[in-house]
């Protein structure tokens, strides 16, 4: 029996610095965030690793300013950072919450379902992506 499309996790991209980063921020906060750490480090497991000059600027990376279209058809737009840089208000969105673990790595186009703090499933799609220090598309 093959899986069902509509729950098979899109494939991601990691590049090689970010991947020894994250790896090292999830396993610092396994203790204080397990849930968000624990998921940031499976989606770590399964990520296409690459190197920094390989990186393709579609795929949201640290730092990336993203466009994303949620279910029901509201986009939004925010930059993916660590913790120490996170505010919402700024649309600075934190990797240690479920909706940056599950906007690292995705390319414009790919879908992902995931599910908020309330553990609401819910399902986004990458529109667009400002690659790190890039210019606004």
């Amino acid at each position: 029996m093959s899986p069902n499309p509509s729950t098979r996790l899109p494939r991601i991209t990691v590049t090689e610095p970010e991947f020894e980063s994250l790896s090292r921020l999830a396993n610092a906060a396994l203790e204080t965030l397990p849930d968000v750490a624990e998921e940031l480090l499976h989606e770590l497991e399964r990520a296409r690793i690459v190197s920094e000059k390989a990186a393709k600027p579609d795929v949201v990376r640290m730092n990336s300013t993203v466009l994303y279209r949620q279910e029901g058809g509201t986009e939004r737009r925010v930059t993916l950072v660590y913790p120490a840089e996170a505010d919402i208000s700024e649309g600075r969105v934190s990797i240690m919450t479920p909706i940056g673990t599950a906007l690292i790595g995705l390319g414009v186009g790919q879908s992902i379902a995931w599910a908020n703090r309330a553990g609401k499933r819910q399902q986004l799609t990458v529109v667009a992506v400002d690659p790190p220090g890039g210019n606004p598309r």
